[in-house]
């Protein structure tokens, strides 16, 4: 059973950076789909970015250019790194793991295994 946990969250300024990692207590399967979900105070969970095993990688159109995942599998470790943040980046970010399947990448439904989160705070 994989177990993840979120970190490197925090408050930062706006146009500022920050990285989160995401840490596997298992090993992360090459097969395993790995995303990032974050959920803003009074909204639903929204996906933010994907990133398959084949390298291929899809974000969400607010973040698209600013925010990149990556992932190695060989330390358990998914990550995010988050340029020019803004105010409305604040929330909650969770990642989360997937085997294959046909539902959409941005489903939070679809996710078998979740991190319980760490907060990201942008203001000035």
């Amino acid at each position: 059973q994989v177990q993840l946990v979120e970190s490197g969250g925090g408050l930062v300024q706006p146009g500022g950076s920050l990285r989160l990692s995401c840490a596997a207590s298992g090993t992360i399967f090459s097969f395993y789909t790995m995303s990032w979900f974050r959920q803003a105070p009074g909204k639903e969970r929204e996906f933010v970015a994907a990133s398959w095993s084949g390298g291929s990688t899809y974000y969400a159109g607010s973040v698209k250019g600013r925010f990149t995942i990556s992932r190695d599998n060989a330390k358990n470790m998914v990550y995010l790194q988050m340029n020019s943040l803004k105010p409305e980046d604040t929330a909650v970010y969770y990642c989360a793991a997937r085997r294959p399947v046909p539902t959409g990448v941005d489903a939070s439904k679809s996710y078998e295994y979740w991190g319980q989160g760490t907060q990201v705070t942008v203001s000035s």
